[in-house]
């Protein structure tokens, strides 16, 4: 059984579209949805340094076309989908839930509206590896942190205040090595409710179909039936943690065996490698690694 995964923001590094360009289907998709987005996509993918690309407004629609790109060259159909934060948005193109105009329309919005937010107030992330979990997550509660991502395998991720999280490294939980994040805010924390609102808004246009392959969702792990109900989870996500522990937990639950992680492929196949044991994994990476992901399953 396989699952097909779309990481999310912090995954992108300069140049990695270089490689995919030589693939006329992949380079014709980047240049069609560079309009839509309103950025040279192609240009960020392989000349921006890494500060260009850390932008939200930039990394967010980048990030869902080249997952989307990605898979359309990989041809592979999988039997769940599932996305990581801003990935949830190419889940969603995946399964028939959005078209992949109204999904990189929709991520133009949730970009521009998350830089904005965190233009409010100078915030920030740091992921938290190792610990016991419970006294992790006590220790990111006493600060008045959020644990914004909770990704399993050892790994959560505290947002809040810049001051917050200086206080937090001061008194780190046992056994926890904390690692700042390059990011421009404090994502799925209470940071980004004026984003949440933007985003409904620019969602309320749009009439979503159902999934036509079992979809998870950030929010708890569950199987999401409708397609009103997963774009609803996806507004609200914006200021709300990322459960990816739960998505692994579901994909154990229902019989994952393989994962191919979409472009830039490497962060989520990671976590699968500790939180899937057993679970064959490919990223994609470079165009080499499509050969790998087709045979997966064989």
């Amino acid at each position: 059984m396989l699952v097909i995964a779309a990481p999310g923001q912090g995954a992108q590094t300069p140049g990695f579209l270089n490689p995919w360009l030589e693939i006329p289907e992949f380079r014709d998709r980047i240049s069609a949805w560079s309009e839509i987005a309103g950025l040279d996509l192609i240009a960020y993918g392989t000349t921006a340094d890494a500060d260009e690309i850390r932008d939200t407004a930039v990394a967010q629609p980048l990030l869902v076309a080249a997952a989307l790109a990605a898979y359309d060259v990989l041809g592979v159909t999988p039997d769940l989908v599932a996305g990581h934060s801003v990935g949830e948005l190419a889940a969603a193109a995946i399964a028939g839930v959005l078209t992949r105009e109204e999904a990189l329309g929709l991520v133009r919005e949730r970009g521009q509206a998350m830089a904005k937010a965190a233009a409010v107030t100078e915030t920030g992330m740091l992921a938290v590896l190792g610990g016991a979990e419970d006294e992790v997550l006590a220790a990111i509660a006493g600060q008045g942190l959020t644990p914004a991502n909770i990704n399993g395998a050892g790994q959560i991720v505290a947002g809040g205040t810049l001051e917050q999280l200086e206080a937090f490294k001061a008194d780190p939980p046992a056994k926890a090595r904390l690692i700042p994040l390059s990011v421009a805010g404090a994502f799925h924390t209470v940071h980004m409710a004026p984003a949440v609102d933007h985003l409904r808004q620019a969602a309320d246009g749009i009439t979503p179909g159902d999934p036509t392959v079992r979809l998870l969702s950030n929010a708890d792990g569950a199987l999401v039936a409708t397609g009103p109900d997963f774009v609803d989870r996806l507004v609200k996500q914006v200021a709300n943690p990322v459960r990816w522990d739960a998505c692994m937990a579901t994909m154990a639950a229902e019989g994952v065996t393989a994962m191919i992680e979409l472009l830039p492929g490497g962060t989520l196949t990671g976590l699968a490698r500790r939180g899937l044991p057993g679970v064959k994994t490919v990223a994609l990476k470079t165009p080499d690694n499509l050969d790998a992901a087709r045979e997966v399953l064989k």
